[in-house]
């Protein structure tokens, strides 16, 4: 977040503990990373519930937490959606 400008104590953290939740939060797993309300790599299948999700690298890996570079991009276009 400071690398794009942005205060890291403005992250809001949600804990998704039932199905109900995971299905009204429209939650596709853990981690699921939102900016702007827009999930910065949005599953091909969009199940909701309670489980792990992963995530495609740039490299082409799976991995368990995003790719850096995603979540940077993510962030810097959610500031020009947002017209800082």
């Amino acid at each position: 977040m400071e690398a794009v400008g942005l205060d890291p104590a403005s992250i809001v953290v949600r804990e998704v503990e039932t199905g109900e939740d995971a299905e009204a939060e429209q939650f596709v797993g853990s981690p699921t990373i939102r900016v702007g309300g827009r999930d910065i790599q949005a599953p091909a299948e969009a199940a909701t519930g309670l489980t792990c999700r992963d995530y495609r690298l740039r490299d082409g890996r799976i991995s368990a937490i995003p790719d850096p570079a995603d979540i940077r991009d993510a962030l810097t276009q959610g500031i020009e959606r947002s017209g800082r």
